[in-house]
């Protein structure tokens, strides 16, 4: 971990330094939420709850010197969960210094990259790891102590450089923690292909520009897989087995395209990925998005995304011959009131997963969120069938500051 505590070491000095100078527009935002999640089925486990209260404390200071040549970002994250030991937990999402000037930007620290523009699957996102106790949808990432170096070539693109020294494993619910599949991961027994384990340097490049009505991506990734192979191991003759994470060396290049065309938005990432169980394989999520704007002003769009996976059954995912249906709704009201429902389908095995998120501000300072999750008509041997007891309800309250 020597890479990432120099890294450590020298944002720190940055900020001591930084701290002498006068800056612009410093301060902290962020909010503090409550959330109450709950499933309306009784549990595979006897050790699992019919409801989880939790609390969230999500902050971010930030502050920019010489003109923003210079900023600082400081982002801390703190849940304290019910029942779920594993969700009770902290991290530092951001913690970096960055330096701009007008042909490149320099950031150093701990920090978050998103990369995808699908809405079923994220599959070239793989930069950060995903904080899966937080949310089954992946897209709550835990910091990666990363450099990262970009180099804005105008009409050539941008070109984003990263060294990522310091592997993050990803989070499992616990034994008593819901959602979760019907065994339990052994975090404390992970298996890295290299013999660095979590000290591993990864590396990564992405390239995007703008080519008309088109965005495009690509990117290269080469390191630790942030997916973990999940391996069935046994712990006893009276004792149920557990899954082991099995972290192995990668290489995956990825694809991003995205067009807009007067109200149609058309989307595609795809990725080939050697390494990952040893054999390689290509995957890809593609469809589009149609927004009708009726004369209420209120945005009703259509989704349809499809998704394989050259794996088959033997992929680590739901998304291997499989089809969302959609609507996004806008209400583009003060209160700035959305929408968004899906129905994924599986079109060999018939099952079905369903995700509903609509959020509402409540007053200037407060946001009311809601989310229903689950599945159905799924059979035994899907993807998804050790999964038909946890449909759930989350409800999230949250003061922003």
């Amino acid at each position: 971990m020597k890479p990432v505590v120099y890294i450590l070491q020298a944002v720190l000095l940055c900020v001591t330094l930084l701290a002498g100078k006068p800056g612009v527009a410093g301060g902290w935002s962020g909010n503090i939420s409550t959330e109450w999640l709950a499933f309306p089925k009784d549990a595979l486990s006897s050790a699992q709850h019919k409801s989880y209260l939790s609390f969230a404390l999500d902050p971010e200071y930030y502050n920019e010197w010489d003109g923003g040549k210079i900023s600082l970002t400081i982002e801390p994250f703190l849940r304290r969960a019910q029942y779920n030991a594993n969700r009770t937990h902290s991290d530092i999402r951001e913690l970096n210094i960055g330096i701009t000037s007008e042909y490149w930007e320099l950031t150093a620290g701990i920090s978050k990259v998103y990369w995808g523009i699908t809405e079923s699957e994220h599959l070239v996102d793989i930069v950060n790891q995903t904080d899966l106790v937080e949310n089954l949808d992946t897209e709550d990432k835990l910091g990666q102590p990363m450099l990262d170096l970009t180099l804005v070539g105008g009409d050539l693109g941008t070109l984003d450089l990263f060294v990522l020294p310091g592997f993050r494993e990803r989070t499992f619910a616990d034994v008593d923690g819901r959602p979760r599949g019907g065994l339990v991961v052994d975090r404390a027994n992970p298996v890295y292909d290299n013999n660095s384990e979590d000290r591993h340097i990864d590396f990564a490049a992405r390239w995007y520009q703008y080519l008309g009505n088109w965005e495009l991506g690509l990117s290269h990734f080469h390191g630790t897989s942030r997916a973990p192979e999940l391996v069935l191991t046994p712990t006893g003759p009276f004792t149920a087995p557990v899954l082991t994470p099995v972290y192995h060396q990668i290489d995956q290049t990825g694809l991003e395209l995205q067009g807009i065309f007067g109200a149609w938005l058309w989307k595609l990432e795809a990725i080939r990925n050697v390494g990952f169980a040893n054999s390689p394989y290509f995957a890809a999520v593609g469809g589009f998005e149609y927004t009708f704007v009726l004369e209420s002003g209120l945005e009703l769009g259509a989704l349809m995304e499809y998704a394989w996976d050259e794996r088959d059954d033997a992929a680590s995912t739901q998304f291997q011959n499989d089809m969302l249906f959609g609507t996004r709704l806008t209400f583009n009201d003060v209160q700035s009131t959305q929408v968004l429902a899906g129905v994924i389908v599986d079109l060999e095995g018939g099952g079905r997963s369903y995700n509903l998120e609509a959020e509402r501000r409540l007053g200037e300072s407060w946001k009311l969120s809601l989310e229903a999750r689950g599945v159905f008509n799924v059979n035994p041997g899907d993807f998804l069938y050790s999964s038909r007891r946890d449909n759930s309800f989350r409800l999230t309250l949250a003061k922003y500051f």
